[in-house]
C-alpha cells in the first residue's frame, strides 16, 4: 500500500536527488566526491538540506529510526571532508576521506531504495516492506558497487602517491 507524499516530502524528495546527481557526477568526472570542488560542494550542501528537510517528513508523527540514519549520513560525508586536515592521520588520510564521503553516498541509498521500491511504480509497488527481497538485493548491489569502487580509489591514492614519493 502507498503512502501518499505531503508537499514537505515532495520538496525533501528534489533536495534528496541532488546529491545522487552531485555524487555521480564526482565519481564519473573526479573518481571521487571531493568538497573542494563545486559537485563536491553540491553534494555536501544538498545532502544537509535533505537530511533537514527529513526531520519534518515522518510517517510516525516524530522522531524516528531514519532520522538517526541521516545524522550517520552527515557524519560520515563530514567527517570524510574534513579528516584530510588531520595530520596526526598520516598517510591513511586520503584513504579516510574517501571512505567517509563514498561510505556516505552509500548510506543515503538506503532510505532511497527502501522509499522508491516501496511506493513505486504507483499502481504497485514493487516491494510492500522494507525487508522485501527487492529492497535487499538491491542494496546487496549497491554495497558491491560501493566496494568496488573504493577499492579502485584506493588503488588511486596509491598510484598517486606512488608518483609523488619518486619525484
Amino acid at each position: 500500500m502507498t503512502h501518499p507524499i505531503s508537499p514537505l516530502g515532495a520538496i525533501h524528495t528534489v533536495f534528496s536527488l541532488v546529491p545522487v546527481v552531485a555524487g555521480i557526477y564526482s565519481f564519473v568526472r573526479y573518481y571521487k566526491i571531493d568538497p573542494k570542488t563545486r559537485a563536491g560542494s553540491v553534494y555536501l550542501i544538498s545532502l544537509t538540506l535533505s537530511v533537514a528537510t527529513s526531520f519534518g517528513v515522518s510517517s510516525t508523527g516524530g522522531l524516528n529510526a531514519g532520522h538517526a540514519f541521516g545524522l550517520v549520513v552527515l557524519l560520515a560525508a563530514y567527517a570524510g571532508a574534513y579528516v584530510p586536515a588531520l595530520s596526526f592521520l598520516g598517510r591513511a588520510r586520503p584513504y579516510l576521506g574517501a571512505f567517509g564521503l563514498s561510505f556516505s553516498f552509500l548510506l543515503s541509498f538506503v532510505p532511497g531504495t527502501n522509499e522508491t521500491l516501496t511506493r513505486l511504480p504507483i499502481a504497485h509497488p514493487l516491494a510492500d516492506h522494507p525487508m522485501a527481497p527487492v529492497v535487499l538485493n538491491t542494496l546487496a548491489l549497491w554495497l558491491g558497487l560501493f566496494i568496488i569502487g573504493f577499492a579502485a580509489q584506493c588503488r588511486q591514492i596509491h598510484s598517486r602517491n606512488k608518483v609523488l614519493v619518486r619525484t
